[in-house]
Order: C-alpha cells, then structure tokens, then sequence
C-alpha cells in the first residue's frame, strides 16, 4: 500500500491522487462513500496542477467534493434520483478557487437527499453497521477512512459538525459565507453553509486560508481565552460518556496552564430559544426551495422528506416571524449568549454515532448555524464501544481565525492535532 494522501510530505498532485486512489479501492466497497470517481479525469488534472510554475499554496492537496456543489467534470444528483441525470455546466466557486490555489478535486462523495435526513448508503469506517451522520457523510467517511485528506461540506443544521464527531475527526463550519456557496444546491439559503472535513487541523487552517472570501479585521486575540461551558437545555439528555469527557476535556484545560480560563455558561435557555427559531426558519425555507421537486416529482422524494415538507406546510408563518425577530436580536447583541466568553464549549452530538437507519439528530448544532457562528469539531477520543466522540467549540460571528488558532492550541494540549485512521470494523 501506498502512503495516503493524508500523510503525505511534499507530494506532487500525481502521487496524491495515486494514494488516494489506491485507498479508495481498498475502503469503497465497504464504506461507500463516493457518488462518482472518474480515474482517468482526476489523473490528468493532477499532471495538469503538477505542470503549473507558480506556488499554488494546495499543491499536492486531493479533496473530495460533497455532491451538493455543483463541479464540471462530474455529475450533480444532490443525493435525489431526480437529479441522476445532472450535469453542471460550470464549477462552484469554491471548487473554481480550489483549482486555482492547486489542489485536486477528487471524485463526489455521498450525500444525503438534498442535504436533509434520509440515511444515505454510506457507512461509519469506525463500525460499518452504524451511520457517519448527514448530510455530509461520504465526505467525513472519506476522510476518516484515509482516503483524502480533506473534503467539502456543507451545514444547514449540523451537517459538518455531527458527521464530524460520529466519524472522529475535524470538522469546520465557518461564519456564514465566509466559504462562497455559489454554485450549491441551496435548500435553505439564509443557513447553508460551505465547510472542511480533515484528519489534520492543520490542514484545515491551509486549505481555508487558500479560498476563503476575504479576512475580518479584528482586535488582537486576548493572550488569555475564556472559555464558558454551555451545557444546553438538553444535558442530560446527552450521552453519559460524552458529557463525561467533555468534563474531562474542561479540567485539562483548566489545570494545563496554556492560557485557558475555563468557566460556565447561564445561556442555556437562549439557546435553547435560539435552536427552536432555527427549526422553524429551516422548514420555511426548505419547503420554498424545494417547492418545484414537491410539485412536479413528490414520488422521486423519500416518505421521510414528503413528511418533512408536508409538516413545514402545516405551519403557521407566524412562528418564522418570531424565530427571525430571536435570531437577528442575537445577531445584532451576540454577547447576549456570549457573555465575556471568547469561546462557547458544548457537545456536538447527542450520541455517539446510531445505526444507520438514522443520521443522528443536529440538535445541538442549529444555533450556531443560524447565528453564522464559526463552530469547528475536535475529536477528543472514544467511547468504550470504539466509536467517537466529539466536542464543538463556536467563536462570535467573523472570529473565525480566533476560533482556529483557539482549536489549534486546545488540540495541541491534549495531543490530538492529527486524528487517527479509521480502522474498517464491522
């Protein structure tokens, strides 16, 4: 076996995509997932980067590409057989700017249907009988499993954050369209939001600096980060070994003194507010967006989608009226749920990662989502069943470069910088 992609120094696109190839065809057939691959294409645009004079900063960087963003070169399906037949005539812009920095778009991962919660057929590399979350799940499965270092995702409620933590590795939804999501199949386009799955942290912080629209100009970070724990109105429902280690995560950042001041959160009620409003906005918009595919192809869409949408027109306009009124409070005085925190501590996941007749429940990720908090996910170890665990940590609107330099630091401090491969289990 080749080295993969992921561990590779220095490689020329060639050798990348050669490792990722060959990691790709010893994980597939158990893992699915990938929508499509086209050997041949992603070949010659590896020698195409390789012949480049310029120093691209992804040079030798393979990335999977949710199939939810449009790429030229490949079939769009957006997860529907109503769309098996689509093919884009031009690249998202995030794709476009990937090409541009250098890097290798490999291949479409799985997604779930539009973006929402039909179970998908791709499979958890940690445990093949239990889901990688949606609805970006071939693409944290991709990446745990070796076979890219990086892939985009996207986040309407928990897309990245959840599959993230089932799958134990990073996960990065940044401020809201600080990724350009032009060329996406929106489904809801005040939340939907482009963002990175990797092994390496590092990795994130390189591939988004490479083709994120723009820098924020903010105060110098403080030389000391308070970090408060919002323990959410739905702590005990919560996993008991997850509440457990983030527990444990909390005194070690308190006890190793690298500059983290660790205290408590008394927001958990507004965000619990704020979780309900995002439900709501979600419905509203996704009942609008996919108003055509409802209209004139309701039987090429799964029972559990036509009930979503047949729940979302059922509702009264009055409670999108409100959710949005909760929302834009917190939007224009976000240290109404901040507080004098730097940073917000919380679990990402109610669970660790179910069977796959599920993808888990985004519930403790939709605030951040509708806020256009930069949240990311470390993973932060195992449950005694083998299976990951994961911790989110949010930043303030546009604090993104605060927050990767803040997860940076904490993943250092517990060792964890690199998350580890995925072995195949059943």
């Amino acid at each position: 076996m080749t080295a993969s992609p992921s561990t590779l120094t220095k490689a020329t696109a060639s050798q990348a995509v050669e490792a990722a190839i060959e990691r790709f065809h010893e994980t597939e057939a158990q893992i699915q997932a990938f929508q499509w691959l086209d050997e041949k294409r992603v070949r010659e645009e590896a020698r195409s980067q390789d012949e480049r004079s310029d120093a691209a900063p992804l040079t030798g960087m393979v990335v999977g590409i949710k199939d939810l963003i449009d790429t030229v070169d490949a079939p769009a399906t957006y997860g529907s057989p109503i769309y098996s037949d689509n093919r884009p005539h031009k690249d998202a812009l995030i794709v476009t700017r990937l090409r541009q920095a250098g890097a290798v778009p490999f291949g479409k991962t799985v997604t779930t249907e539009f973006a929402l919660f039909n179970p998908p057929k791709t499979r958890n590399p940690w445990n093949l009988e239990r889901t990688p979350g949606g609805s970006s799940s071939g693409s944290a499965a991709a990446v745990a499993a070796g076979v890219v270092p990086v892939a985009l995702g996207t986040q309407t409620a928990g897309s990245i954050i959840r599959p993230a933590a089932f799958c134990g590795i990073f996960g990065f939804k940044p401020s809201f369209n600080l990724l350009p999501s032009a060329g996406l199949k929106h489904i809801s386009p005040s939340l939907d939001t482009v963002g990175l799955l990797a092994r390496q942290i590092s990795d994130i912080r390189r591939v988004f600096d490479a083709v994120r629209s723009g820098h924020t100009a903010l105060p110098p970070s403080p030389s000391r980060l308070r970090i408060a724990i919002i323990r959410t109105p739905w702590w005990q429902d919560i996993a008991t070994e997850i509440r457990a280690r983030i527990d444990w995560v909390a005194s070690q950042l308190a006890d190793c003194g690298d500059g983290f001041d660790i205290v408590e959160s008394p927001n958990s009620m507004l965000f619990g507010d704020v979780t309900e409003a995002q439900q709501a906005i979600m419905a509203a918009e996704v009942l609008a967006n996919l108003a055509y595919e409802r209209r004139d192809h309701v039987s090429q869409l799964s029972p559990l989608l036509r009930r979503y949408l047949d729940q979302a027109a059922q509702a009264e306009p009055s409670l999108e009226t409100a959710a949005r009124m909760t929302v834009n409070r917190l939007k224009i005085e976000p240290d109404l749920i901040f507080g004098d925190a730097n940073l917000l501590l919380s679990a990402g996941t109610l669970t660790e990662a179910p069977t796959r007749d599920s993808t888990g429940d985004p519930l403790l990720c939709r605030a951040w989502t509708i806020l256009g908090a930069p949240s990311i996910n470390l993973p932060i170890g195992f449950s005694t069943s083998g299976l990951p665990i994961g911790l989110q940590l949010a930043a303030r609107p546009g604090y993104d470069d605060l927050l990767l330099d803040a997860a940076s630091h904490i993943a250092q401090s517990l060792d964890i910088s690199t998350a580890p491969m995925a072995r195949l289990n059943a």
